[in-house]
């Protein structure tokens, strides 16, 4: 961070005397005062860092020209006010917390205004005052609990004087009156600063769930009211729905879930379950439907494989047995074979945990600490959630969706997903499981973000997520609803970090595809100039080569109905015109019209740059020595004229994209189906996945933008980075052969409920049942 970005330390030295904060608690009240500044400084930096590309994106969809010119002037003024903006702001956040130090805040309520005093305020102005009260209400409503908690705990430190919500130096509204106090000297329109306060509010505002978060938590670690709880007032004859989940608090740990007390699921009936039906959406239904059909399965081919040819855990016990394993020799197998697992897993987490390996190693856990080893089995119960896990975990490390080292990873939580299986069976029926969240959580970024590129750091996270399971878990589902929010905030610092390299990617591609549209515009010009005329190779190829340049930057910076692009058009005519024998008549016009046309010829080599003053002095001389020798008949002499004029620049950068326009197949030459494929692919939205093949090997990618003037559709790849341009015929003609196609939205179907569906299909197989093919 520069200096102008570091938050200012306050100057004012204040004797502990005149403080309203007692002495003792200094030093925890200017390390919440640093953590304050620091974040409020790296989301002020985020706001700024997303101003120039929001601008430009407005400044694209702009009505007109003159509000294109405000938001391209406003970028440049931002970036100079900024300095500034980030002081002010800074200042008076510290001004906030040195008047609390100081026990100068008051209470400050804001007296409603009346209608005549309404009437007396200017309308830009009473814009800006709702903009900041509605961002400040929308912290209020979001983060109720963790305020309260807040201000009960400053009001301590502030020996017990309790501040209004308003007077909070760290409350909603003192954060966003200082970014309004910051932005009121500059000289913004309205329009700039409602997409000004829109970015803070993305930024900052929203930001505060986790300050105000980390603020608590560091005055719970210093002993300020740590077993604090917040209560609100509920009118109880207003019934309200259950919540999904029972949060404990903070102070007290959740109690482990202990067999024989875990949360009743709710029981579907089965009456009206139909096992040849197509699977049930309820996920009560479905793990009844999926029971019923396992033990089926079970007492008719008991030695049968199961999904992933893994064998049932009946098939692993003596038949002859008559009693069976209870609960707890079951956890106790479960918690040896997890403790085993945590002294090996840095040798084993990059090979895939066999399921059936697995089930293995339980029946001998069980049989060598059994005291009747050849006259127990697992119960039928028991062997059903058994035999369900392994067949989820199969599912993972068969799941092509996932690169292999996320399944690799994945399959290590085998052990522990079985112990939480065994005692609470919400992790089947239950979407908002703790476990079952985590679960999918961590597929879903492996599906999206879980390939080659610099996303390998994610392989790393979920090996770290795996191993603290694997050596914490011991029966408490609050370690999974931590991971799940640190690994969440992981993904989606990954998430941004790819949205922002496919945007620039976007934006490259936007860029060069108006340099494409512009130089195919120029060259038409170009050749309409040089058709049916056999010019000299010295005007010809400064027309195609370095003209058309001239051409192409004009287009781009006065627009084809501007007189500039008219004249460069001109006199590309009059040059081409020059060049061919002319009357009297003609040849009198021609000397009238030389100078002119030589200055704007000067002009052009000047915008287009790489040329230096001799060199255009030298063209230009040749260039007229060229037009006499024309004019006296003298075509010879004309044709030793051949300066060394470079190649295009443009046309070598974008020869690539011109390329595919030449490969593409003409529209009209495709067939009636790719014709219909081209026809649906114009309605294909961005974000849609696309996967090809090529040379055997396929790849999927996504549809992150298309041209709507040259129609190229730009494919990047997990990582944001772009993989591939395809021109629309192309592609509808690469879908017709085979080689691309759309992939179906089961990508996006959280893990477990895709792994439970396909069981339940493979069940019904299994069990000579009708049902849809996996």
């Amino acid at each position: 961070m520069s200096n102008q970005d570091k938050p200012p330390i306050h100057p004012k030295v204040v004797s502990l005397a005149s403080r309203g904060i007692q002495p003792r608690f200094s030093d925890l009240v200017q390390a919440c005062r640093k953590l304050v500044m620091n974040r409020l400084a790296e989301h002020l930096n985020g706001v700024f860092g997303q101003v120039d590309d929001t601008l430009f994106e407005c400044a694209e969809k702009a009505e007109n020209n003159k509000v294109q010119t405000l938001f391209f002037d406003s970028m440049r003024e931002i970036r100079r006010q900024r300095p500034q903006i980030e002081r002010s702001y800074h200042q008076a956040i510290a001004n906030n917390f040195s008047d609390f130090l100081d026990g100068k805040l008051q209470n400050q309520t804001a007296a409603p205004l009346d209608a005549e005093q309404l009437a007396l305020v200017q309308n830009e102005d009473y814009e800006e005052t709702l903009q900041v009260t509605n961002m400040v209400s929308r912290v209020k409503a979001r983060c109720t609990q963790p305020l309260f908690a807040l201000e009960q705990r400053l009001a301590l430190l502030n020996n017990g004087q309790k501040l209004g919500e308003d007077s909070n130096p760290f409350g909603p509204q003192a954060i966003a009156q200082a970014f309004r106090d910051a932005l009121a000297p500059c000289p913004f329109p309205l329009q700039i600063k409602t997409i000004l306060y829109m970015l803070f509010d993305r930024h900052v505002m929203q930001s505060l769930d986790s300050l105000y978060a980390a603020l608590n938590q560091r005055l719970i670690d210093a002993g300020v009211l740590p077993n604090l709880k917040y209560s609100a007032q509920i009118n109880p004859s207003v019934s309200r729905p259950e919540p999904p989940k029972a949060e404990a608090p903070s102070s007290q740990p959740q109690e482990p879930v202990q067999p024989g007390n875990a949360p009743a699921s709710p029981a579907p009936a089965l009456l009206d379950l139909d096992l040849n039906a197509p699977p049930p959406s309820d996920p009560s239904a479905l793990f009844s439907g999926l029971s019923s059909l396992l033990d089926e399965h079970r007492h008719s081919h008991p030695d049968a494989p199961l999904l992933g040819g893994t064998r049932s855990i009946v098939s692993f016990s003596p038949r002859e047995a008559s009693r069976t394993y209870s609960a707890s020799e079951l956890l106790d197998a479960l918690n040896r074979m997890q403790q085993q697992s945590a002294s090996e897993l840095a040798q084993r987490l990059h090979k895939p945990q066999a399921v059936e390996g697995l089930k293995a190693d339980l029946q001998q856990q069980l049989e060598s600490h059994s005291s009747l080893p050849g006259d127990s089995k697992v119960s039928d119960q028991e062997a059903d959630v058994i035999d369900l896990v392994g067949m989820l975990f199969d599912f993972i490390l068969d799941d092509e969706n996932l690169p292999d080292a996320c399944k690799t990873a994945l399959s290590h939580l085998h052990t522990p997903y079985l112990k939480i299986a065994l005692l609470d069976k919400a992790l089947f029926t239950q979407h908002h499981h703790p476990a079952r969240r985590l679960l999918n959580a961590m597929a879903q970024a492996g599906v999206l973000y879980g390939s080659e590129g610099d996303e390998r750091g994610l392989l790393a996270k979920m090996q770290w997520v795996v191993e603290r399971v694997i050596h914490g878990f011991s029966g408490d589902l609050g370690l999974f609803d931590s991971l799940i929010e640190e690994f969440n905030e992981y993904v989606e610092t990954l998430r941004h970090k790819v949205e922002l390299r496919e945007r620039r990617a976007v934006e490259a591609a936007k860029g060069r595809d108006r340099l494409l549209g512009a130089r195919e515009q120029a060259l038409e010009v170009v050749q309409q100039c040089v058709a049916q005329r056999d010019l000299p190779a010295i005007i010809r190829n400064f027309l195609e080569l370095t003209w058309a340049d001239v051409l192409v930057f004009v287009l781009l910076r006065h627009g084809e109905h501007n007189a500039e692009w008219r004249r460069a058009c001109e006199v590309a005519e009059q040059l081409a015109w020059s060049g061919t024998p002319l009357g009297d008549a003609d040849k009198q016009h021609l000397q009238e019209i030389r100078v002119p046309m030589l200055s704007d010829l000067r002009k052009g080599l000047e915008l287009l740059g790489g040329y230096h003053e001799d060199g255009i002095r030298r063209l230009l001389q040749d260039l007229v020595a060229c037009q006499h020798a024309v004019q006296a008949k003298q075509p010879q002499l004309a044709a030793q004229l051949k300066p060394n004029l470079p190649e295009s620049p443009l046309g070598a950068m974008l020869g690539e994209d011109a390329d595919l326009a030449r490969q593409a197949p003409p529209r009209s030459k495709l067939s009636a189906r790719a014709q219909m494929l081209a026809k649906e692919l114009a309605n294909v939205e961005f974000g849609t996945w696309f996967e090809f093949v090529e040379d055997s090997k396929s790849r999927v990618l996504k549809l992150s933008w298309f041209s709507p003037t040259t129609h190229n559709y730009m494919f990047v790849d997990n990582s944001g980075q772009r993989v591939a341009i395809k021109p629309l015929t192309l592609l509808a003609s690469e879908m017709e052969k085979g080689l691309a196609r759309i992939v179906t939205p089961e990508r996006a179907t959280p893990l477990v409920d895709r792994a439970l569906t396909a069981i339940y299909r493979v069940l019904q197989r299994f069990t000579g049942r009708t049902a849809e093919p996996r």
